[in-house]
């Protein structure tokens, strides 16, 4: 009997929910107490705050952490104090969120996209030695879903280049680079506490340093430009309120409790279904090194091959997974480069010069993974059991063979 698709009024392949954030009473009781005790905010860096922060840093192995109000200006706390000036070129890669690209903007430096590694998605080593002027100031690694950059080769890079690397470890709270949390290889990692994020509050973000001199700049632009033992009045550096609150601080402390199990649980069901779908032709797991020790598989990424799907579109087969019931998605539509702010060049008062002409940029890796290969399965997902994990392959079978008896009709 042909299988008949979820898409199609069949019955879906997973049932079960996977519910985010995950919490109970105590998330509800440790911010009610928040809420009765009046002190919500955070203008002298709070209790809340500072036992977070010191919690976070010692949970990385780093020496300092400093909230902010998001990933995004965690990325640009971090540019700053690694001393950006106007028109510095930054190497990211393409395949990742905006916001790795626009706060460097925002510094009105130079975002130079360089290609991702055709195995891992991650940014090509390769490809940053290559793309490496006398402008370039800093590379932005982006262990995207969680998955480990090669950090050995970027540190090297970095090092023979004389260049800042800071971190973008937005997916990446708890993976692990050969023993070491991700993070903490480079001069500064950078998270975000957004609400899809594996340690979440809604909102906020946090930079990680062992560098005193990163941290007192950091910490000092976090908060108006104040300088630790200084007065309230006085402002030493044109920085802003990026203050998270007592609430954000006491979730993220109890959140961080539940973080090592659900890491443990993600990366466990990343390898048994990496196991599934390397049997499944048309499907290919994202290539996991043994310098890889922990990964939190924010996204669970596989690459499609169409011809052994009948030619079946990629936007059409990630249709039709999530339609099976698992959280899933195709995946971004094109690489960071073509949005329509890098090709209007719509930079407002940001100092890109006029030569640089992002229409012209090209990362075919990146581009074929927009368009035709990259398949997301999404974190929360990834904290299911192994018969979930088996009924997400089940699917995607059920798709093929699907597809099969369609052709074979």
């Amino acid at each position: 009997m042909d299988p008949v698709l979820a898409i199609d009024g069949g019955a879906k392949s997973v049932t079960r929910q996977f519910p985010w954030p995950v919490y109970d009473s105590r998330e509800v009781d440790a911010v009610a107490e928040i809420v009765r005790s009046g002190k919500w905010g955070n203008p002298d860096c709070g209790d809340e705050v500072a036992k977070f922060e010191k919690a976070f840093a010692r949970y990385c192995g780093s020496k300092y952490a400093i909230t902010c109000v998001n990933g995004s200006v965690s990325l640009r706390l971090a540019l700053i104090a690694c001393g950006v000036k106007p028109g510095d070129e930054v190497i990211v890669p393409p395949y990742t969120f905006i916001t790795t690209a626009s706060s460097v903007i925002e510094c009105n430096c130079v975002p130079v996209f360089v290609d991702i590694d055709p195995d891992t998605y991650n940014i090509s080593p390769a490809a940053i030695e290559a793309a490496i002027t006398e402008r370039t100031k800093v590379i932005i690694p982006v262990h995207f879903g969680g998955q480990a950059c090669d950090m050995e080769a970027i540190m090297d890079i970095a090092d023979r280049h004389g260049l800042k690397v800071i971190e973008d470890a937005a997916h990446a709270h708890g993976a692990e680079y050969k023993g070491k949390k991700l993070g903490t290889i480079g001069h500064v990692g950078s998270f975000s506490f957004q609400s899809s994020k594996n340690l979440t509050s809604g909102e906020g973000g946090i930079v990680i340093t062992d560098d005193d001199d990163l941290y007192a700049m950091m910490h000092s632009l976090r908060n108006v430009g104040r300088i630790e033992g200084g007065q309230w009045y006085d402002h030493y550096n044109p920085g802003c309120n990026y203050r998270i609150t007592q609430m954000q601080a006491v979730l993220l402390s109890h959140q961080l409790e539940r973080l090592v199990g659900q890491t443990k649980k993600r990366n466990e069901n990343g390898l048994y279904l990496n196991d599934l779908l390397k049997n499944i032709k048309g499907i290919t797991p994202l290539h996991r090194g043994e310098e890889i020790t922990l990964h939190c598989y924010h996204i669970y990424i596989f690459k499609y091959d169409a011809s052994e799907f009948g030619g079946l579109p990629k936007d059409k087969f990630a249709e039709m997974l999530a339609a099976e019931g698992i959280p899933s998605f195709k995946g971004y539509p094109h690489p960071l480069y073509k949005q329509p702010l890098f090709q209007n060049r719509n930079f407002m008062c940001y100092a890109i010069p006029e030569t640089v002409d992002y229409s012209r940029v090209v990362c075919p890796v990146a581009e074929q993974a927009c368009s035709t290969d990259a398949v997301w399965i999404l974190q929360h997902a990834m904290l299911g059991e192994k018969e979930d994990m088996e009924a997400f392959a089940g699917a995607i079978l059920k798709i093929q063979q699907a597809v099969a008896a369609i052709a074979g009709n």
